[in-house]
């Protein structure tokens, strides 16, 4: 199956630029202040002068359009002007996370083939223990001449790529997502409506590709210090003091990062009335947990957002309707709401192998009927149609049918007569027995409602179905047992585990990989 190209803003060789939409926002917002991190505070015409000093330095090092940059720079203003800045020099960002470990960054390294390597002091001596980073020949460091001119313009057209990003790889295989110019201003469109932020908005945020989107509403960000390479370490005091200190109305955030500041506000009770709206996503969220939420921050519009990182967003769904739709445990599977506009959802059968359709009809000849599970698949203008030098990856993760390109999600759902969508779990977690499919989503649900129980998934070992309970150090584990038992009499058997894997980047999904892999821990 080749590759098929998809338009996301007219023609490809349109002339566009994502930095278009920040140059926007600081003309019309000069004097207002973008970006805020410790004692540092720099309005949007302060903000715009130092990125272009740092594209006339990065051009100055021969570097320009078309070139693949690696930025290993944790999440701060400095982060944000390196990548404003390639963006304007016609340039492609390539992003590494913080939390990468020494093996998938040699593999990143060797995937994206970069020209130059950006990074602060600490960080560009510990890459000369890299061989990768040891290979890239332009190392560049975060300072710049503030007084440097303008660079000098390069034409960037929509079809151009801005951004790579990898993918947290929860089969294992890391993947190099690519975003053009026109797909980041096509994400923008799709993320605005729903995150609705306005320039009288103060955000927080931990998640780096949503603060691009503030700084195009000319909404002001403020960038805290949270390590994401330990979440665990979380400390919520300060992220409280510092929404009280700085007005802050907006929270956009990892379900673990809210739940972690929920707890500590309800045991701890303080007035956050000002917080008047959290979206949260990356991760499923339960009703329980939904309910947390709104305990903890009983004045603010809370919204759960579905999506991936191809595809973002996919639907949503408020804080109430996730609560009621999941009173009792009766629904069968997580309710995320009706798709977004931007986004046509279609569910089809799981299957596990590669897809190819003659064309749209066919495609659609696939489609499972309402209330049937089976794999999640999406559209749309925003939804990433390539993989950067990855044909595999191209070939399991996409089908094109017609000019369309549909994302496979790897979810297994089902869409109900409403149009609303449920999730089940991922297609290779779901449980099979004798004829009968067992949703994980289902069950992790009902489990991490039983009090004092963390976080718990069903698995099926040695030809049982099996609770993997997390619980609290003083949890009463034979009334948890109880209580598991209880749910559903499919569940033969119950293990602890002291703590269950989750994935790298928000903490909050089960890594079903590790989990098995963990076996032998469970007691």
């Amino acid at each position: 199956m080749g590759k098929k190209s998809v338009s996301h803003t007219g023609p490809l060789n349109e002339r566009f630029n994502i930095i278009d939409v920040f140059d926007q926002a600081a003309t019309s917002y000069p004097g207002k202040v973008a970006l805020i991190e410790g004692d540092e505070q720099l309005t949007f015409a302060e903000f715009h002068r130092q990125v272009d000093a740092y594209a006339a330095r990065l051009q100055e090092k021969g570097l320009g359009k078309g070139d693949r940059i690696l930025v290993f720079v944790p999440m701060s203003i400095d982060l944000y002007r390196v990548v404003l800045a390639i963006f304007r020099i016609g340039a492609t960002a390539v992003f590494l996370d913080e939390w990468v470990s020494k093996s998938r960054l040699e593999a990143c390294c060797k995937v994206a083939d970069c020209r130059a390597f950006v990074g602060g002091m600490k960080l560009r001596m510990l890459a000369l223990l890299s061989p990768g980073l040891r290979k890239i020949p332009v190392w560049i460091g975060l300072s710049y001449n503030p007084k440097a001119g303008k660079p000098a313009s390069v034409p960037t057209g929509a079809g151009d790529t801005a951004l790579i990003t990898f993918t947290t790889g929860s089969t294992g295989t890391t993947k190099a997502a690519i975003r053009t110019h026109g797909l980041l201003n096509e994400q923008f469109r799709a993320l605005s409506p729903l995150l609705s932020l306005r320039p009288s908005d103060v955000c927080l945020t931990i998640l780096p590709v949503v603060l691009l989107i503030n700084l195009g509403t000319g909404a002001t960000s403020v960038i805290a210090k949270y390590n994401s390479r330990k979440p665990g370490a979380m400390k919520p005091g300060p992220f409280i003091d510092l929404i009280r200190k700085y007005g802050i109305n907006t929270l956009i955030a990892s379900p673990f990062f809210v739940r972690q500041l929920a707890q500590y506000l309800i045991k701890t009770p303080q007035n956050q009335e000002f917080v008047s709206k959290i979206f949260t996503g990356g991760a499923p969220v339960f009703p329980s947990e939904a309910n947390l939420f709104r305990e903890a921050f009983p004045k603010a519009d809370i919204r759960i957002v579905y999506g991936s990182t191809e595809a973002e967003p996919i639907s949503a769904i408020t804080a109430e309707d996730l609560i009621r739709n999941g009173k009792n445990g009766t629904i069968k599977g997580l309710s995320v709401g009706k798709p977004e506009e931007t986004a046509q959802v279609r569910i089809i059968p799981i299957v596990g192998k590669d897809i190819t359709v003659s064309g749209e009809t066919e495609l659609e000849e696939l489609a499972l009927e309402p209330g049937e599970i089976g794999e999640i698949i999406v559209s749309g203008r925003h939804v990433l149609n390539d993989y950067f030098r990855n044909p595999e990856a191209l070939r399991r993760n996409k089908i094109f049918a017609g000019g369309t390109c549909w994302h496979r999600t790897g979810d297994s759902g089902y869409l109900d007569h409403d149009g609303a969508l449920f999730l089940t779990g991922r297609c290779d977690s779901l449980i099979r027995t004798g004829k009968k499919t067992l949703s994980t989503f289902t069950f992790e649900n009902c489990l991490q409602a039983i009090d004092g129980v963390n976080i718990g998934t069903v698995l099926l070992l040695n030809g049982k179905v099996t609770a993997v309970i997390e619980s609290g150090t003083s949890a009463d584990r034979e009334k948890i047992m109880s209580s598991v038992h209880a749910i559903s009499g499919e569940i033969q058997d119950v293990k602890f585990l002291h703590k269950i894997p989750r994935d790298p980047r928000h903490h909050t999904k089960i890594d079903y990989g590790k989990l098995r892999e963990a076996y032998s821990s469970l007691i």
